[in-house]
């Protein structure tokens, strides 16, 4: 529909840019589980913060949001300067500055229950289903964190 009326346009000579379409594959989107209030949360807050950062001309910065294992009312906003990310690489016989890779944390928690548990869940079956998403009702039900935060959470 873009291209069809951006030619309209153009042949009304209102419009003389070019466009291309990109599309995009959304399988992974399609077969994931709507988001939860913790997801709704959480992503409106950044979303929060990143308008604030624009809002005060604040370039070069990435929104996050900290102390998320606690409840939303103690969660605190910040802007984190995208270098604070960065470190230097040899890649391709010169130092370039990346973002490292954010591998499991094999010291954390979550990975400890999981280690833990690892050989029952590939003898037996032992299957945590949650049920479905509840967005409206009570707090314990609707606002539950993910199964990792909690686990974080000790």
């Amino acid at each position: 529909m873009v291209s069809l009326r951006l030619k309209e346009i153009k042949a009304a000579g209102d419009y003389k840019g070019k466009f291309s379409t990109q599309t995009h594959f959304f399988g992974y989107e399609g077969r994931c589980a709507p988001p939860s209030n913790f997801d709704a949360d959480y992503s409106y807050s950044l979303g929060r913060v990143a308008a604030g950062l624009i809002a005060f001309g604040l370039t070069g910065y990435i929104a996050c949001v900290r102390n998320i294992t606690q409840p939303a009312d103690k969660w605190e906003a910040a802007g984190l300067p995208l270098t604070m990310l960065m470190n230097v690489e040899r890649r391709k016989g010169k130092d370039v500055p990346v973002i490292r890779k954010a591998l499991t944390e094999t010291k954390g928690k979550p990975f400890k229950f999981f280690a833990k548990h690892r050989r029952d869940w590939a003898m037996n079956e032992r299957y945590l289903y949650p049920g479905p998403i509840q967005y409206f009702g009570p707090s314990a039900v609707c606002d539950a964190p993910t199964k990792t935060l909690l686990l974080e959470r000790g």
